[in-house]
Formats: C-alpha cells, sequence, structure tokens
C-alpha cells in the first residue's frame, strides 16, 4: 500500500497538487477536508449547532458520507457545492476540532486506504497523526496574500478582503486547537507553492517519492 500524505492550510494548494500527483501515480485521490465539510453540513441541515459536540458526534455514528473524487455525498444528498459555502465553511473547523469526530474519520480515512490500496491523502493531520508511516509526506504552504487570491477566485460571493480574515481565523482554530492541530509532521518536505506551476511542484514530489522509496515507487 503506498500512501502520500500531503498537509498544508487552505489555499495553499493541496487538492490541485494532490489531484494532479494522483493522476500521475495511477493512485485514488481523498480529501479528508470534504469530509469534515461533510459533518459540518449534516450538522447544519439536520439543525444541529456544530460547536455542540455531543450531538455532532452522535449524528456522525449513523452518518452516510461518501467523499468520490469531486463529489460528496451526504445521507445520499449530493452536497458538492454546499460544503463549499460559507456557512459550512464558517463551521468546519469548530467541527473539526470535535475529538470524536475527528477519531470517527481516522478510522474512515485509514479503512479508504486499505480499500483502494494506498492514494494520495490530503488534510491538516494526515503525516502526522492519520498516516505518520506514509511513503512520502508532504506540508504545502503558501503566503497568505497567494492563498487569499486563491479562495476568492473559488468564492465569487466574497471579496478578498473577507475572504483573507477567515483564512485566518482558520489557521488560528486549525493551528490551537488541541486535537491533531495543523502542523509540520516530522520527516515531512515543506514545499512552497507561490510562485510555482503545479507540474513543477508535481513533478519534485514525484523525484522525492523515487528518492523515499529508493528509486522503486516511479
Amino acid at each position: 500500500m503506498q500512501v502520500i500524505a500531503i498537509d498544508g492550510p487552505a489555499g495553499s494548494g493541496k487538492s490541485t497538487v494532490g489531484r494532479a500527483l494522483a493522476e500521475r501515480l495511477g493512485l485514488q485521490y481523498l480529501d479528508t477536508g470534504a469530509m469534515y465539510r461533510g459533518v459540518a453540513f449534516a450538522a447544519l441541515r439536520r439543525g444541529v449547532d456544530p460547536a455542540d459536540a455531543d450531538p455532532v458526534a452522535h449524528l456522525l455514528a449513523t452518518l452516510e458520507l461518501e467523499v468520490a473524487d469531486r463529489t460528496v455525498t451526504v445521507d445520499g444528498v449530493d452536497a458538492t457545492i454546499e460544503i463549499r459555502g460559507p456557512e459550512v465553511t464558517r463551521s468546519v473547523s469548530t467541527v473539526a476540532a470535535n475529538p470524536a469526530v475527528r477519531a470517527e474519520l481516522r478510522s474512515r480515512q485509514r479503512e479508504w486506504a486499505e480499500r483502494h490500496g494506498g492514494g494520495v491523502i490530503e488534510g491538516r493531520d494526515i503525516g502526522s497523526v492519520v498516516f505518520p508511516d506514509a511513503d512520502l509526506k508532504v506540508y504545502l504552504t503558501a503566503s497568505p496574500e497567494v492563498r487569499a487570491a486563491r479562495r476568492t477566485k473559488e468564492v465569487a460571493d466574497l471579496d478578498y478582503e473577507t475572504v483573507a480574515r477567515d483564512i485566518a481565523r482558520r489557521d488560528a482554530l486549525d493551528q490551537g486547537r488541541e486535537d491533531s492541530p495543523l502542523r509540520e509532521a516530522e520527516g515531512s518536505v515543506v514545499v512552497d507553492t507561490s510562485d510555482r506551476s503545479i507540474d513543477e511542484i508535481v513533478d519534485e514530489l514525484l523525484r522525492l517519492l523515487a528518492e523515499a522509496v529508493g528509486g522503486s515507487g516511479t
């Protein structure tokens, strides 16, 4: 089983790089952030306060959540667009700080990797907690300005200043939570994506992976 773990803050390029790398390697790709967004979406849809830890954990016990390629299905409902909306975005870091939610989703992420024989898996605690023995651990970063500009292009109804403030708030929450905070995993390679093309970054990661597995992985 080959696992490439990609971590980093919002707007660092995890999804774009992860998908491109998975395609080059012929592996499946998993966006674990979409899983947390799916839980936040489910809580809001059921009228549960995302900050109310026990009810959120309780709903997750029976939640049908499927993240496949670019589609996210929650209890049979296509939530692909809704999970990227401002309401879910404001709630997702709170949901992700819930230890019971993290424990359950970590289990589901490991089960996903077993079913698919590995994959390129991205999030915020993949190399540090979920797959500490991954074949390659990468931490993507970018300047705050670049990250905010990227996210502004993705959310047409929000301006740059609003997005920049939201990213700063999410960084503080993700880095400050007690359970699996966002950080560089031990042994990870830090890659700044600010002024680099996707192909250039993917080429570098392929070289690093080949070195990590003794030249036999690619």
